[in-house]
């Protein structure tokens, strides 16, 4: 009996060469997408850190690494080259770390302020329009040369990317794999980030990464080696600040610390440090005199030195047994209710190395005491998650300098809503009180806080007010037990000396601007509308891919004008899927806290559930397409009416697991039509580069959420699944195994 012919010794051989083939493909596909997703975060946090214009909108790095990598997609066939990409990234490094455009940089920031629409330290103000015109285009013209030089590292990766998908037999465990290393990217990144590593790191990291790659390339890509190496060298140079004492990379922001001389006076109160965060002032380290006890072995706190806005919130209520206090910072705050009488604080902050700063470095060392309980936490996370009672809640100076990645809203905005300060109200004993300290750049800030206190106790807020070199000088409301307050003012002969101005039931509030909502958290935004600033980046967009037409000649397949049903249909489904993945994170960052550690595991849920799609297109590829867009559409839209804040008060664990299923439910039916698609597609790298131009869009219309709120982007999501029915491609009716999981070596 002759043996079968797939037994032959040649067959056997071929099998085998095409069996290492697949690997070597499959482990290059998951190499370069976890370079592709480590860079993309990388400039998202390095650029939003150094260009401080980035740290309000760093969803624009992501745009234009979207960009970037679209462009290489589309262009895949062509050659592949890292010189250009890695010089790109040489040259920011070298901005950076020289004194001259390194200041050129960080005044883009200062430059787009003057448009008026954004809550800006240090901005520029103008006079006239005329006189606006200028800063604005400076501002505009430094941001399109930064954007032009992150989209080029994206674009060899996307050629990689695009052929390695090309090239592999089966496409769903092609895109499985992507999706993989996307995800090993991803922590990768984020744990360098909570191990508080400076960019150096992160760049050697890179290095060595990409060297596997261009060792084998190095004949001719030699150059791109030495770029590498000369950015990783100017990085460190960067690093190096010359009035610094001490530079600190937290899990959220670059923090500097700067020693002043002879304890710099700051409002009255004497400032021995001061941190700078994202090389801007943000707080300093206060002596906060005659805290100390009166001797060694005295455990008591008086008041001798001036009195100081820390010091109010304890003093106003007659017996603060227990007091909460959110964006603790350095210490200022703690160390001025303890001198005032608290018997127990809880102080809360979001950045732990803020906290080890003032731990070592404050000079009435109130993270020390017996009386002072810290957590590092998201301040909305601990309102939901706390059941303690409060006499005070204290919520301190909280401005966070930047936005997340994916959202336009800041670490802080969902502290200043109105479902925040109800679940405050919640917090307090009978009797208590909360105040609100912060220095608003324009009056409708501090109107709108006014307001959402009236609205959440019933009463106008207690309102005091003192002089400052900036914005409209430091205010504190006190809301609560007013009634109370008063006649404890009219006790309290330390508030006498208090510099600034004491209004009762101010009458310089016109309580008219909007409130913040969870839905609408924009705090420095005064009404709904989108601001002008993100107008301009969007035509800035549009002007970066006629620069990419004239100086990289983009074949006519990338011109929407010339696609076919197919790559519409791939490009709504990238819209819709980064749309829903903003709700994810804007949604559950209310529930479980807008930390690092949260949004990396809601990414990764999303990823997952594009995992799991993968695996049941796997396992039955029969599966019928018209049902499965009819659940997406049904549950993208159910989720519009999904109030997800009643599920705050569940345990950690339950609650992440519920809350996470609920939000990334849709990603399970979009991963089931986008793998259906995919694997009929006859070219891979023009689908997936027409999804990350539809994902680059679906980034900008998150802008539409600055007028109709965040739960409205369910509507646009739904609108483009719908659109994505319409253009399904052809072959999607198909459903033989092979075309759905594709063909392997036999």
């Amino acid at each position: 009996m002759k043996p079968h012919k797939y037994f032959s010794p040649s067959n056997r051989d071929r099998y085998q060469r095409e069996s290492v083939e697949v690997r070597r493909t499959t482990v290059a596909i998951f190499w370069i997408s976890l370079v592709g997703l480590y860079l993309e975060l990388l400039l998202i946090r390095w650029i939003g850190t150094e260009i401080r214009i980035f740290a309000y909108l760093q969803q624009t790095v992501l745009v234009v690494c979207f960009l970037g990598l679209g462009i290489g997609l589309f262009t895949s066939r062509r050659k592949i080259s890292a010189q250009r990409g890695l010089f790109a990234l040489a040259v920011i490094a070298a901005a950076l770390a020289f004194p001259a455009t390194s200041e050129l940089l960080a005044r883009t920031s200062l430059f787009l302020g003057v448009l008026g629409e954004m809550n800006f330290w240090n901005t520029v103000y103008a006079e006239s329009v005329q006189g606006a015109i200028p800063h604005i285009l400076a501002g505009l013209s430094i941001t399109f040369l930064v954007m032009v030089l992150i989209m080029e590292p994206f674009i060899p990766i996307g050629r990689l990317l695009g052929r390695l998908l090309d090239a592999h037999p089966r496409p769903i465990i092609a895109y499985s794999f992507n999706v993989i290393g996307s995800l090993a990217g991803i922590w990768l990144f984020a744990g360098l980030s909570r191990l508080s590593q400076p960019p150096v790191a992160w760049f050697v990291l890179l290095l060595l990464l990409v060297l596997p790659m261009l060792v084998r390339r190095l004949s001719t890509d030699w150059l791109a080696l030495v770029f590498l190496g000369s950015t990783v060298s100017m990085v460190l140079m960067a690093g190096q600040s010359s009035s610094a004492i001490e530079t600190v990379w937290s899990p959220y922001q670059k923090l500097e610390l700067i020693a002043l001389e002879d304890s710099e006076d700051r409002q009255g109160i004497p400032a021995l440090y001061e941190i700078r965060v994202n090389n801007s002032g943000f707080q300093w380290i206060m002596d906060l005199e005659g805290n100390r006890p009166q001797t060694a072995s005295e455990d008591s706190w008086q008041i001798r030195g001036p009195l100081t806005e820390y010091d109010i919130p304890a003093l106003l209520h007659p017996d603060p047994q227990a007091v909460l206090v959110v964006g603790s910072g350095t210490g200022n705050d703690v160390a001025g209710l303890l001198r005032a009488g608290a018997e127990h604080v809880t102080a809360v902050d979001i950045d732990p190395e803020i906290v080890s700063l003032g731990r070592r470095l404050h000079p009435q060392d109130p993270y020390q005491s017996d009386h002072v309980e810290t957590v590092i936490t998201d301040a909305r996370s601990f309102f939901a998650r706390t059941e303690k009672k409060y006499d005070v809640v204290a919520l301190g100076f909280l401005d966070s300098h930047t936005t997340t990645s994916m959202t336009n809203a800041r670490l802080d905005h969902y502290v200043y809503t109105e479902e925040s300060f109800a679940r405050v109200k919640q917090l307090l004993r009978e009797g208590g009180i909360v105040t609100v300290l912060l220095s608003p750049l324009r009056p409708f800030i501090a109107d709108r806080i006014a307001r959402q206190l009236y609205e959440t106790f019933g009463e106008e807020p207690i309102t005091f007010v003192k002089e400052a070199t900036y914005g409209l000088g430091i205010f504190l409301f006190v809301a609560g037990d007013t009634e109370a307050v008063l006649e404890r003012i009219e006790t309290i002969d330390e508030l006498d000396p208090f510099p600034g101005q004491l209004t009762a039931n101010s009458d310089g509030f016109t309580y008219t601007t909007p409130p913040a909502t969870d839905d609408w958290p924009y705090l420095y935004l005064d009404q709904p509308r989108i601001p002008l600033l993100f107008v301009l980046l969007a035509g800035l967009l549009g002007l970066l891919v006629l620069y990419a037409e004239r100086t990289l000649d983009l074949p006519p397949t990338m011109n929407p004008r010339h696609w076919d049903r197919g790559a519409w249909h791939f490009f709504f489904l990238g819209a819709a899927f980064l749309l829903l993945e903003v709700q994810n994170i804007s949604k559950a960052s209310v529930v479980l806290g807008n930390t690092w550690l949260v949004n990396a595991v809601i990414i990764t849920g999303v990823l997952t559930m594009v995992l799991i799609a993968n695996a049941i297109v796997i396992k039955w590829p029969r599966i019928p397409v018209m049902p499965v867009f009819g659940i997406l559409i049904a549950t993208v839209l159910a989720l519009y009416f999904v109030d997800l804040a009643r599920f705050a008060f569940m345990d950690p664990v339950p609650k992440a697991v519920l809350v996470g299923g609920l939000t990334t439910l849709p990603m399970v039916f979009s991963g089931i039509v986008f793998a259906r698609a995919f694997a009929v597609t006859a070219h891979k790298d023009h689908a997936l580069g027409a999804n990350l131009l539809g994902a680059l869009v679906g980034a900008i219309l998150q802008s539409l959420s600055f007028l109709l709120g965040i739960k409205a982007l369910l509507l646009v999501v739904a609108a483009f699944y719908i659109a994505a029915l319409l253009t399904r491609p052809e072959q999607m009716e198909r459903t033989s195994r092979e075309l759905a999981v594709g063909a392997g070596p036999e």
